[in-house]
């Protein structure tokens, strides 16, 4: 029976033409037969093991025309790429190097294969092929399939297109693939790329450590550039992503860098560059693109070949400058611009090199029957398998010459590390690359950057970094508001509204004040709130203070003359002793006006009330009995009336005093005790004051005092109104109707001021009632008294008062 199987693989380059490679076998004798044949570049080093290379050694390819003879198809590589061949001659020193080395790979002589890939997709895939397949055109395999592979690993390849590409086929092989170059996070996928290794940082941590430089310098508005392929597409994804997430900025803008010759295009998206507002541009691409780019810019060009633009309209030049045509060729000046490697990519090639060797001798260092495979078993050079050696790469660890470990992690990548370098400008026009800093994760501290700022090169009159937002940061006091449709770093800054504020730069929300502070005037802290009630300090205050120590010594002084004439008949008549507690009464009621005055506390609130209300219950109770004394006499002047005073004299003057007093005392008492008057801060009336007021309590308590000095102040008005004609000469009964008069309209003007009156107005309305009550009972009450006591001597006469008049009709 014949068998006939065939494999092929068909792969596209940039042109879509196909390339097909295949193994056939057929019966009766099995062999194996490459359908088609490439002639690559290389160069080749016979040892005990071959390690593969693929570099960039020519830059472009020229494909003959298509032919459908069975002809070896010869690829033209045109455009020697200087770094490229640097590349794959370090991979050459450093297996001489281990070659020489006694203490690694001491009975192996490593070889290499390696070829040039002509930065051209399909021929670095059909290189990686040949590598991993052999380019014999007829063998016979054993029947155990046994025998070393002919690589056992290959270094490369620099870009991570390419390297997408054969990993996804190398893969299936397990053989190890070590790039020193393709930095695709995708790359990282193990699932889809088994065996593939990479001793550069992969685009994950590069945009981490690129986003830490933004921060730390503050820049929120960045542009972003990046190139046209997978390595471009996936870090931009992967840098919007994480900065948005750091939420350390914005992109002002993303374009892409297009491959190949397109003017328009890169002259595009330099004018984006110029007219955004952004000062600072992110670029994720290839050397090829940073040439084009810079190709376009008018400073770059001017300072590398020493000429000028000429400036429109005017056109003018300096005196010895030579005019800029555009034609001027890069590649032909001596510039660090064209030299930024400072061979990075080498030393990764080095050290790609160096993992496959450590893999290599710690797989035959492997003592038989302690091995990790089947059985305990160990690989031989032999027997070996791809695999096998896979296994001793996932645990390679070693420190190189130069003292920096290699290890790579469960995705293939190595410890990251970046050096952070800095373009300086020399006098002479010339460019020099520094470094200034370095970023890298350690297993212990994570990611860590570190800039030595003092080195840095700032190509401005300022020397300073710049600075790019698309906002300028919003001071304590304000709060940022996002800009309807733009991204979140374009914003307003909007002043705190009143009682919130902000201490810091850029705050998302104003903080509310505590309950007893309000926001300053600049809005960045929180000040205690002004305090307000009737103080002794302020002009309202000390007037009200004084009239009532007016009143208190008035009072006084009329005490002292009614006492010092206490013999004479106007003090005499009509019960001197109540004329006495009168003015003492009065005399409380204008002292009890100063607890309403200062700042509330518990026991002035609970006193100010208690000790107006039976002040003034006493005063209107004298005035109450003053009045029905009145009427007694009057009544015992007439025949038959004589017993009338008798019940009426003076221990029941003073008893109806004390009894009535003793009311509005248990009713206060019932007050405090039930629910007493207490201080309370109001912030009602005012947001950025407190307000120092006593609540009531119970309005029913107050509703009643005030009640029970009405009751009695109407009656002693009813009483005294009804004596008002008696025919006395004297009669005390009309300045007793005209007090009560002025007592009463005073009160009942009181009640609508003071429910109207807010804050300390309230206390100040209730201070001037008490005064201006207190002063009309005083005046009214004493003041003629007085007048006849100390002007009209003469009429203080027994006599003078006891005269009749002619009674009215």
């Amino acid at each position: 029976m014949t068998v006939c199987a065939q494999w092929v693989v068909r792969n596209y380059d940039e042109n879509h033409q196909g390339v097909d490679i295949s193994l056939q076998s057929s019966s009766p004798f099995p062999s194996c037969k490459l359908r088609r044949q490439f002639y690559f570049n290389g160069v080749h080093k016979p040892g005990d093991v071959i390690l593969g290379g693929l570099f960039e050694v020519h830059y472009t390819s020229v494909f003959p025309e298509e032919t459908f003879t069975s002809e070896p198809h010869q690829l033209i590589c045109q455009g020697f790429d200087t770094p490229g061949f640097r590349h794959a001659m370090t991979m050459a020193f450093a297996i001489d190097e281990i070659n020489k080395n006694s203490n690694l790979l001491p009975n192996v002589t490593l070889g290499y294969s390696l070829y040039d890939n002509c930065a051209t997709l399909v021929i670095g895939f059909s290189a990686a092929l040949s590598l991993a397949s052999g380019r014999e055109e007829q063998f016979l395999p054993q029947e155990t399939c046994l025998g070393t592979p002919p690589v056992l690993g290959i270094v490369g390849d620099s870009m991570s297109t390419f390297s997408i590409a054969t990993s996804d086929v190398i893969g299936l092989f397990r053989l190890p693939i070590v790039s020193y170059f393709a930095t695709c996070s995708c790359l990282s996928d193990r699932g889809r790329f088994p065996s593939f290794f990479r001793t550069i940082p992969s685009d994950a941590f590069q945009v981490r450590a690129m986003i830490q430089i933004l921060k730390h310098f503050g820049w929120t508005w960045a542009g972003l550039l990046v190139s046209d392929d997978d390595y471009g597409l996936h870090v931009a994804r992967s840098f919007q992503s994480d900065l948005a997430q750091s939420g350390g900025g914005c992109l002002a803008y993303s374009e892409i860098l297009p491959w190949g010759d397109n003017p328009a295009e890169i002259k595009r998206i330099v004018e984006v560059m110029k007219t955004s507002t952004a000062r600072v541009v992110i670029v994720f691409a290839h050397r090829i693109h940073m040439i084009q780019l810079m190709e376009e810019v008018r400073q770059f060009w001017e300072q590398t070949f020493q000429c000028r633009f000429a400036s429109p309209p005017a056109g003018w030049m300096e005196a010895g400058e030579e005019p800029c045509t555009g034609d001027e060729d890069l590649e032909s000046v001596e510039t660090e611009f064209l030299d930024v490697s400072n061979l990075r990519p080498e030393y990764n090639i080095y050290k790609a090199v160096y993992a496959l060797a450590y893999a290599l001798d710690d797989m035959l260092q492997c003592e038989p029957g302690r091995g990790p495979f089947s059985g305990h078993s160990c690989a031989t050079l032999q027997t070996l398998e791809p695999w096998q050696l896979m296994y001793y790469m996932e645990k390679v660890n070693f420190t190189t010459p130069f003292g920096d470990q290699v290890s790579f992690d469960e995705n293939g990548d190595a410890l990251p590390i970046y050096d952070i370098m800095n373009w300086l400008w020399l006098p002479d026009g010339q460019t020099k690359v520094q470094n200034v800093g370095v970023v890298k994760k350690l297993a212990s501290k994570g990611e860590e950057l570190t800039l030595d700022e003092d080195k840095i090169f700032w190509n401005f009159e300022s020397k300073q970094p710049p600075q790019s937002v698309c906002s300028e940061s919003c001071p304590p006091g304000t709060r940022m508001a996002r800009k309807k449709g733009q991204p979140v770093c374009c914003f307003d800054c909007v002043p705190c509204s009143e009682g919130t504020f902000s201490n810091e730069t850029d705050s998302m929300e104003c903080t509310s004040c505590p309950e007893d502070f309000w926001s300053s005037p600049q809005g960045d802290h929180c000040v205690p709130k002004e305090t307000e009630f009737l103080s002794y300090h302020e002009p309202l205050g000390i007037c009200l203070t004084t009239a009532s120590l007016l009143g208190t010594f008035v009072c006084a002084v009329v005490l002292a003359i009614f006492i010092y004439h206490r013999s004479t008949p106007m003090v005499r008549a009509n019960n001197s002793e109540l004329s006495f507690l009168l003015l003492v009464s009065l005399k409380l009621c204008f002292l009890c006006s100063l607890l309403f005055i200062g700042r509330p506390r518990l026991w002035t609130c609970q006193l100010r009330h208690a000790g107006f209300g039976i002040s003034f219950v006493l005063s209107v109770s004298c005035i109450l009995v003053k009045t029905v004394v009145v009427l007694a006499v009057f009544k015992t002047s007439k025949p038959g009336g004589g017993a009338s005073l008798k019940w009426f004299g003076p221990l029941q003057q003073r008893g109806t005093v004390m009894v009535l007093t003793s009311l509005q005392g248990a009713i206060c008492t019932a007050w405090l005790v039930s629910s007493s008057p207490a201080p309370h801060k109001n912030t009602q009336y005012h947001n950025d004051k407190i307000v120092y007021e006593c609540v009531v309590g119970s309005t029913v308590g107050f509703g009643v005092l005030l009640g029970y000095i009405g009751l009695l102040a109407i009656l002693s008005f009813l009483l005294a109104f009804l004596a008002r004609n008696l025919p006395d000469n004297f009669n005390e009964a009309k300045l007793i109707t005209f007090s009560m008069l002025i007592f009463c309209a005073v009160w009942v003007a009181f009640v609508p001021a003071y429910v109207n009156s807010p804050g300390k107005y309230a206390d100040a309305v209730e201070v001037f009632a008490i005064l201006a009550s207190s002063f009309g009972l005083l005046v009214a009450l004493f003041g003629p008294k007085c007048y006849i006591i100390l002007v009209r001597p003469e009429r203080n006469t027994k006599k003078a008062i006891m005269g009749r008049g002619t009674p009215k009709t």
